[in-house]
């Protein structure tokens, strides 16, 4: 049974990794997608691939920091698919370095992305929904918004904003029957992150209990689930799905 179908569903950063995975997840459950990212080759292949398979499907190059861009594709979005039933708020960039090192710079992107591009797509998506009376709502936090991690003093910021505004709207929408949660990743083999040192990624796995890496694909089942009617009754929330990492 398709737990989402004919329901349209926009998820940024959507070209590749977890972004991808949910993509694809949500697909297979029937939904339609607006792929938004900057990487407009792999976005529009994805899509195309979407395509191929009969799913309906869009690619969109959006900028979520851009918020002209962001509710320009927002409206494009309704005009090709009709609504907007959920949003993943799935974007999201690293400028990494110490508190002593760390530019102005690095600081206001990371910010601009993690942080003013979920606000952007929720400004953006939100009227739609409150339109329809029913909408999901899923923001991509992280463990290190729970927990910090040394050297990513911006990241770690934006993370733990989102499951600030993520509380904060579910008391705001939810009198529209939308629901807001975040879920919060631990270390997922993504390629950035198997690109890295073995013993980095070693490291990684002996602190985690389920001594293993997450996948891309166990991130995507937990937007699933929340975009489902599985999850009619949670909002406000935040799912650590990170093998008991923060433990």
């Amino acid at each position: 049974m398709e737990k989402l179908k004919d329901r349209v569903a926009i998820v940024t950063g959507g070209s590749a990794g977890i972004g991808r995975a949910a993509v694809l997840k949500l697909a297979d459950e029937g939904a339609k997608i607006a792929i938004w990212d900057i990487d407009e080759a792999q976005g529009q292949e994805l899509a195309n691939e979407l395509s191929s398979r009969s799913i309906q499907a869009i690619f969109q190059k959006v900028n979520t920091a851009d918020p002209e861009a962001v509710n320009s594709a927002a409206e494009e979005v309704i005009r090709q698919l009709g609504r907007i039933d959920i949003l993943i708020n799935n974007a999201g960039i690293t400028r990494d370095a110490t508190i002593k090192k760390m530019t102005n710079d690095q600081w206001d992107q990371v910010i601009a992305v993690n942080l003013t591009g979920v606000f952007n797509c929720i400004k953006a998506a939100s009227p739609n929904m409150i339109e329809n009376g029913s909408g999901r709502i899923i923001n991509t936090s992280s463990v290190v918004g729970l927990a910090g991690n040394f050297g990513q003093t911006n990241y770690a910021a934006t993370k733990a904003g989102v499951i600030g505004m993520t509380k904060t709207l579910a008391r705001e929408l939810g009198k529209y029957q939308i629901t807001v949660n975040a879920v919060a990743p631990g270390f997922i083999a993504t390629e950035m992150v198997k690109a890295m040192p073995e013993k980095v990624i070693e490291m990684m796995i002996s602190k985690t209990p389920l001594g293993r890496l997450g996948t891309p694909e166990d991130i995507a089942s937990a937007y699933v689930f929340l975009a489902s009617d599985d999850a009619s009754f949670i909002t406000g929330t935040v799912i650590s799905v990170d093998g008991a990492v923060t433990l």
